[in-house]
């Protein structure tokens, strides 16, 4: 298995800034580990309401996380701002893949990166739903591959 290495913002399509909180600093005088899974899915889940592709209230259509992974490349703390790349890696017919790349402000590779995957089911009876249009729409620009 290859050793994961920080990316550069290249790497990314779109981007979304997130400031640290004093809370979000565990003992060890950095960002806890947990806090990261947050922004990235504070980064997709705003996007995506951004775009008109979720409707976390009324959506018949909702996203449960499935997988989750992170590599960690560099300490964040607060009061940092937190500037999280956001890219599709996969996009399948239920389901999609999300990759977040975590930056300092300013800089240029990675101080973390990571992926979760959704798969998309109907709201009442969680059973995997086709992608709506409309989020298929608002994902395609995020896209990474054919």
């Amino acid at each position: 298995m290859q050793r994961p290495v920080p990316e550069p913002r290249q790497a990314y399509r779109a981007f979304r800034t997130i400031g640290t909180r004093w809370m979000d600093n565990d003992v060890y005088g950095h960002v806890n580990n947990v806090v990261y899974y947050s922004w990235f899915d504070t980064a997709v889940n705003a996007y995506l309401i951004e775009q008109g592709a979720l409707d976390i209230h009324h959506g018949e259509t909702i996203g449960l996380v499935i997988e989750t992974q992170c590599n960690y490349f560099a300490p964040l703390a607060f009061p940092q701002q937190i500037e999280a790349g956001l890219r599709v890696a996969r996009l399948g017919s239920s389901s999609v893949r999300y990759e977040v790349g975590l930056f300092a402000v300013g800089e240029a590779l990675t101080a973390a990166r990571g992926h979760f995957v959704h798969v998309y089911v109907g709201r009442e009876d969680r059973h995997p739903r086709p992608l709506p249009e409309r989020l298929r729409l608002a994902l395609e620009p995020l896209c990474i591959t054919a």
